[in-house]
């Protein structure tokens, strides 16, 4: 698959770091399965990772953290 943002290079299977933010709560989480553009760096998840990763930002968010990384770990 050519990158939709650049449109310059295939994108191969890589990791990359997710950022997530919301008024004063900050996660990142690091080391996610992604396919990854060689030319722009541009990361896509697929939907069961991404659904994960909406997880992992609302258990942190509900325990009142407000800055924190972690890295990946499928369930």
């Amino acid at each position: 698959m050519m990158c939709l943002i650049c449109r310059q290079a295939e994108i191969v299977d890589g990791l990359t770091s997710v950022h997530f933010e919301r008024g004063e709560v900050r996660l990142t989480v690091n080391h996610v399965p992604a396919r990854v553009c060689t030319h722009c760096g541009e990361s896509y998840v697929d939907e069961e990772i991404a659904s994960q990763l909406l997880h992992i930002a609302k258990e942190m968010s509900e325990t009142g953290v407000l800055d924190a990384q972690c890295e990946y770990d499928p369930v």
